[in-house]
């Protein structure tokens, strides 16, 4: 299943959940009903045979029991909103919540050093932000989860016994498993179900404080109904319970194994998450958390990290996961990885050096560029699939020069870099350029960024957004006002000569998309529902401003803009007509068809792949383009590497 396929998937999912909520909150409703008109007859038990019976006694309390089911409606809804508004800066609020330790861009640790690059590769190979990361530190159990609304503002969280105890592959192969996840749209899905559980939930909560209260003051004459009130709510609290985890367990299950398998593409061998697995089964700590609020986010796990019986599991059984992956996997040897790892507990660094995987990671080949243009290869089966290229996203990050990934990484550095990155040849506008940079930023960023503009001007074309995404993450770290100066500093760059050229305006887009969005990550909405047919000209004017960057020549841009469109609205004739505000209707032209539905989407994908490739070759305009488009879809896209 592909990426569209799977956030079309997401969307059903989300209405089941819809469904099931709501058969939670009337069962909540239902049992406080009951409780009341219960209380009542305990209260004067001569009213129910007055009244002739149950029905006519709760009929005369029809007004009583309609506010007391208005107020559990409103309990129950304002704790959702509550909780879902606690969480709306996104992934990394979920992952403190748990008391992760953020790892920093330029840590030093040979742990957290070898996390990151694994992080930054899979983000490379899919062409999304690099996340942030995190770390459990007071957790020894082997466990990892993503979170986040879409990929701009998504995190990562690792357990310290991850880090400790699983290899390169293996740690790739969970990190992969958790992008599965941020992709295919689970990560907003759990955000959501966060919420709306501890709103079924909160009446049981609320219970048990009381309960503790009633016992501090059970010498008072209102002891008994407070220990009354106490009991009652922790019944309607069990009720919350068994919906929570029914729910949970109906959402989460299925969504596993296909991550399982998406990590396997993304990784191309089964080794590395297997091995990870069979390590869950095999050490003392299991996937275990020790978190008090391991409930609330079991449903967003790696492992199971509560150990729910069959009946609430929200993941499948670690051997069937094994054996999905390894069909020739014998349960039996886990006893004997049991007795090694119990007297020895393996050391993931360790094997790194046994295994040679802590070598340096192979640069591109030759002088470390790619040659361009570009062969078409597999770009249909590649555009919008999870198949990403990890092994040719190692290679453009072992490309990159170490001093501008340094500046990447580092916060006083991603700002000077990205300006960098715009700064133009031509020393006078440069100048020009520099002092927008000391206006906006200060001197000392304008310095710094001139300082790195020889390396980015000799960098090759199809390294420079990739290592723009490198910087994103602390970018993200800035305060909103500081970031709203420097969008507005490269946005006075990118006009400085009175032009925008495409590179300048696929890096203003992505961070548009990919930084700013994440200040408040909530407001976007996944998916829209519009067909292709409702955004005709929208597409018009994508497909024309892509071709007439793809090609020098008139024809061949006609040909493959007429070629890419006949993919999408095949029962269409377009005429070709470039804008001549190419910016200004590209800028319409995303805004339009991220509110595509998702098989929409990977039509779209597909019919710009076919104008991208029609010549047999892919230009780095071309490339840039498609990637930036993608971005604005929030949909993976591998590295174009096809002719190295």
């Amino acid at each position: 299943m592909n990426f569209f396929e799977r956030q079309a998937a997401a969307r059903r999912t989300t209405r089941r959940l819809i469904v099931l909520f709501g058969a939670a909150v009337l069962a909540i409703v239902l049992v406080v009903d009951a409780a009341v008109l219960f209380a009542l007859g305990l209260q004067v038990p001569s009213d129910t045979m007055q009244y002739g019976g149950v029905d006519q006694f709760a009929a005369a309390h029809a007004g009583l029991l309609a506010v007391t089911s208005l107020a559990t409606l409103a309990v129950i809804g304002a704790a959702s909103l509550v909780r879902i508004g606690s969480l709306r800066a996104g992934g990394a609020a979920v992952a403190q919540r748990l008391g992760g330790s953020r790892v920093e861009e330029d840590t030093r640790d040979p742990q957290l050093k070898r996390l990151r690059n694994v992080v930054e590769e899979i983000a490379i190979a899919a062409s999304t932000p690099v996340p942030e990361i995190f770390v459990l530190n007071a957790e020894p159990g082997i466990n990892a989860f993503a979170a986040g609304y879409s990929t701009s503002d998504a995190a990562i969280a690792v357990t310290r016994g991850a880090l400790e105890q699983l290899n390169r592959d293996e740690l790739q192969g969970v990190i992969a498993h958790e992008f599965s996840h941020l992709l295919n749209g689970d990560t907003r899905l759990n955000i959501q179900l966060m919420g709306l559980l501890f709103g079924i939930l909160v009446l049981g909560v609320t219970g048990r404080k009381v309960l503790q209260f009633g016992r501090r003051g059970r010498d008072s004459k209102e002891a008994g109904a407070v220990l009354l009130i106490a009991l009652v709510l922790l019944i309607v609290g069990y009720v919350g319970v068994f919906f929570g985890r029914l729910i949970k367990a109906g959402v989460s299950r299925s969504r596993e194994y296909l991550a399982d398998a998406s990590a396997v593409q993304f990784t191309r061998q089964t080794r590395g998450i297997a091995g990870a697995l069979k390590k869950i089964a095999g050490v003392q700590d299991g996937s275990r958390l020790g978190s008090g609020d391991t409930e609330e986010v079991s449903h967003m796990l790696f492992g199971d990290g509560i150990g729910y019986s069959r009946l609430w599991a929200t993941h499948p059984p670690l051997v069937d996961r094994i054996r999905a992956l390894d069909p020739a996997f014998d349960p039996r040897t886990l006893v004997s990885l049991r007795q090694q790892w119990r007297t020895s507990p393996p050391s993931g660094l360790l094997e790194d050096q046994a295994l040679g995987l802590d070598a340096p990671r192979a640069s591109l080949t030759g002088t470390s560029r790619p040659s361009l243009p570009l062969a078409s290869g597999t770009l249909h089966q590649q555009a919008g699939r999870f198949d990403a290229g990890i092994d040719e996203a190692a290679r453009i990050h072992a490309a990159l020069p170490a001093k501008l990934v340094d500046a990447a990484h580092a916060h006083d550095g991603a700002m000077a870099l990205l300006l960098a990155l715009l700064l133009d040849g031509d020393a006078g506008l440069r100048e020009q350029q520099r002092d927008s940079i000391a206006s906006g930023l200060g001197a000392a960023v304008a310095e710094a960024a001139l300082a790195l503009q020889p390396q980015t001007a000799a960098l090759h074309p199809l390294l420079r957004l990739p290592l723009a995404s490198l910087a994103f993450p602390a970018l993200r770290q800035r305060p909103a006002a500081e970031l709203d100066r420097f969008v507005a500093t490269c946005d006075a760059l990118i006009h400085a000569d009175g032009a925008v050229g495409l590179f300048e305006y696929c890096l203003g887009r992505l961070l548009e998309r990919q930084v700013v969005e994440a200040l408040d990550p909530a407001r976007r909405r996944p998916d829209g529902r519009r067909k292709l047919a409702q955004s005709r000209d929208a597409l018009r004017d994508l497909f024309a401003v892509l071709a007439e960057h793809g090609h020098g020549d008139r024809d061949a841009a006609r040909r493959a803009f007429v070629a890419g469109l006949h993919v999408v609205l095949p029962n269409e004739a377009f005429e070709y007509r470039p804008p001549r505000d190419w910016v200004a209707a590209l800028d319409r032209s995303l805004d339009e068809i991220d509110r595509l539905a998702p098989l929409a989407k990977q039509m779209l994908v597909d019919g710009l792949a076919e104008a991208c490739s029609h010549d047999g070759r892919i230009s780095v305009a071309e490339a840039e383009l498609l990637r930036t488009v993608c971005a604005c879809l929030h949909c993976p896209l591998p590295p174009l590497l096809g002719g190295r």
